[in-house]
């Protein structure tokens, strides 16, 4: 994967809203018969179909499987089935290589230093990137020094998601990202992730806000426990 920025030249405000040189064609993310161990909590079989450059809102109640289902798409927790990217099969590449590719971002992640500096390397060359990210996000001017134990819930979920974004992946696994944050910073960041399918990117997010899944959704499916149904879509 390219990192953000090459030191000849910094890329525009667009470079971390969208992969570079990916092939065209079929570039969805294909998920069939897709199983947990723990068949009785949420284990599937799961089969869905997540387009580029869309979002696809994954609802349903608490404890249902939904950010199992994430996990799995991510190979973070064992199962069994066939996930694709086109016809790229998960099982053809490695698990990191996946993962740069098909990045899970969890509603509070873990952070491995605090200093924010320190998990933002891929935006070494290019701050003004980076700053201007941060701004769209509603982040403050002096996020990148700060602690990470000092900063809020929903600080850290914004940050989570530039830390994923840096990576150029082709689609993000969205587990309530603005589930900390009150509505003026939630719309920041759904105009953030417009940009992002603009770019290419397709969105698969756990969203319990019924206001902002008809916002952003292209899609639909509700996970129950008799599994996973497509909520139909009415035009108004």
């Amino acid at each position: 994967m390219a990192n953000m920025a090459g030191p000849a030249a910094a890329p525009g405000p667009a470079a971390a809203l969208q992969h570079d040189g990916r092939p065209s064609g079929d570039d969805a993310l294909h998920v069939e018969n897709l199983r947990g161990h723990d068949r009785g909590h949420g284990g599937g079989p799961y089969s869905l179909v997540i387009p580029a450059g869309k979002c696809t809102i994954l609802s349903g109640p608490s404890g249902s499987g939904k950010s199992l289902l994430l996990r799995m798409i991510a190979d973070l927790d064992p199962n069994t089935g066939d996930v694709r990217l086109g016809a790229t099969s998960r099982n053809a590449i490695s698990g990191p290589a996946w993962r740069r590719q098909v990045i899970y971002v969890a509603a509070d992640a873990g952070w491995w230093a605090d200093d924010v500096s320190a998990h933002f390397d891929d935006f070494a060359h290019n701050r003004p990137e980076f700053d201007r990210l941060a701004h769209q996000l509603g982040l403050r001017p002096d996020i990148l020094s700060a602690q990470v134990s000092q900063l809020s819930t929903g600080e850290r979920q914004r940050l989570t998601l530039m830390r994923a974004l840096a990576r150029h992946p082709r689609f993000l696994l969205l587990d309530e990202p603005t589930s900390a944050l009150d509505q003026d910073t939630t719309l920041a960041v759904e105009a953030v992730l417009r940009r992002v399918m603009a770019g290419g990117i397709g969105l698969l997010m756990v969203s319990h806000n019924p206001a902002q899944a008809a916002r952003l959704r292209d899609a639909q499916y509700v996970m129950s426990s008799s599994g996973l149904k497509t909520l139909e879509m009415h035009s108004a």
